[in-house]
């Protein structure tokens, strides 16, 4: 499976940003760093549901999942 890292930074205003740069889109804010990473791995998964719902390729799963048969 690829990786996806999480990067966060320290707003000025005391909010966190956690983004996945590889999944345009992926960008929360959070409280704490912890909440920044937890919203932005969260986002990732829907993102990366949404497109399999609507029959786009996600290459990041090809190598997730074996199909048999």
């Amino acid at each position: 499976m690829s990786d996806f890292t999480v990067e966060v930074e320290l707003e000025d205003d005391g909010r966190w940003i956690g983004e996945v740069v590889d999944l345009p889109g992926v960008l929360t804010y959070g409280g704490t760093r912890e909440e920044a990473v937890a919203k932005a791995k969260a986002l990732a998964f829907r993102v990366l549901a949404d497109r399999l719902e609507h029959g786009e390729v996600v290459p990041e799963l090809e190598t997730m999942f074996a199909v048999h048969g």
